[in-house]
């Protein structure tokens, strides 16, 4: 595998070691002294319009392409991606409160059994098994099996406030945060927990902020994004705590327009949230050759997937969100993310309606890819 093709986040090393060593590849020799500072930057501005001409969620930003929440795990790979021209660096999702990682491993190369490689929403194979194992194959799908792990806010606060300030001209950090589900805890401390975490990463200097209520750690049947009242409520929470930063919701796919359009009224309509991100990942049931549980552990036997296999689901729901826009009549932002791999990807989700695309296993396995977007 080349340069270009070493993952900045190594699969092979734990996520521990991944936050203290990492990034790795390109990603590292980007941040390597003032000149890969310079040569960084240097390479950046050559694909760069001379002012910004698009934004996110109403910043200017030369190219609304970014990296979403997951592989960059701290300042170190935000700026490493902010130096390799990507636009938007999504700072992986925090809590209120350090929160550990599942057992390693964490992530695996999955082989759908069908021609594209591609994973239909609803299908018999996502629940009668999904090959995985460490054969790495492009175009590259991955499980995501991490259980968003968090810092302690001591750590992440001044290391967000660091990233935030790395960003170049025409860039953007976007923090991801999320409430934290505890034995004991009541709907409203719920309500709570992620209303004071958004005031954490305000504190932080942030401009704008992801919201995830999609992890597919939380457990297949449990998303917070499938229950768009109480997305709502929490919306509203935090909102009182950010005033008019805006705030975008990231979703997993939707099987129905009615539950979709449930969401938007709960939220958009009442004025709290400003854009939606969707994909994040397609749950599956993940197995070895002989068919066997392929992550150990209990509780593990399923999976988010990300990369190659979702870009379809992703591009659905793209569709489906533009489509609400326009018969509800209400102005809202969609970022596109599944399955990006190649500059073509990218014009699938801006042909289907995204106002901004990332991407997070394709980045992660090609360092180039958003010079290569620009160059396109």
């Amino acid at each position: 595998m080349s340069e270009q093709f070493e993952p900045f986040y190594d699969v092979n090393r734990t996520y521990e070691d991944n936050y203290e060593q990492g990034p790795f590849g390109l990603f590292a020799e980007a941040l390597k002294g003032e000149s890969g500072a310079e040569e960084g930057a240097a390479a950046a501005e050559s694909t760069q319009p001379a002012q910004p001409a698009e934004s996110f969620l109403g910043v200017p930003v030369n190219l609304a392409f970014g990296i979403p929440a997951g592989p960059l795990l701290n300042s170190r790979y935000t700026t490493a991606a902010f130096r390799m021209g990507f636009d938007l660096a999504t700072y992986k999702t925090v809590r209120s409160r350090a929160w550990g990682c599942n057992p390693f491993p964490n992530v695996l190369a999955v082989h759908p059994k069908s021609a594209d490689g591609s994973l239909t929403p609803g299908s018999d194979e996502l629940d009668e098994g999904v090959l995985a194992d460490t054969n790495y194959e492009l175009p590259i799908s991955i499980s995501n099996s991490f259980g968003v792990p968090s810092q302690d806010p001591d750590r992440w606060q001044p290391d967000m406030f660091r990233a935030i300030a790395a960003a170049g001209p025409g860039q953007l950090l976007v923090p991801s945060f999320q409430g934290s589900r505890v034995e004991g805890m009541s709907e409203a401390d719920y309500i709570a927990d992620h209303a004071t975490t958004a005031r954490l990463v305000k504190e932080t200097g942030a401009k704008v902020m992801v919201m995830n209520t999609s992890c597919p750690n939380e457990g297949h049947n449990r998303l917070l994004c499938h229950n768009p009242q109480l997305v709502g409520r929490i919306t509203e929470a935090v909102k009182n705590e950010i005033g008019d930063t805006p705030l975008m919701v990231k979703l997993a796919y939707f099987p129905d327009d009615s539950s979709l359009e449930l969401m938007i009224r709960s939220t958009v309509e009442r004025g709290t949230v400003q854009g939606f991100s969707t994909i994040n990942t397609i749950s599956a049931k993940l197995v070895d050759a002989a068919g066997r549980q392929a992550l150990p552990g209990v509780g593990r036997d399923r999976s988010g997937v990300c990369g190659n296999a979702i870009r379809g689901a992703g591009l659905d729901m793209v569709r489906r969100l533009a489509a609400l826009r326009e018969k509800l009549d209400l102005d809202f932002a969609i970022n596109g993310v599944g399955g990006v791999i190649t500059p073509d990807d990218y014009r699938a989700y801006k042909s289907a309606g995204a106002d901004s695309v990332m991407s997070a296993t394709g980045a992660m396995w090609d360092a180039g890819l958003a010079r290569e977007i620009k160059a396109a």
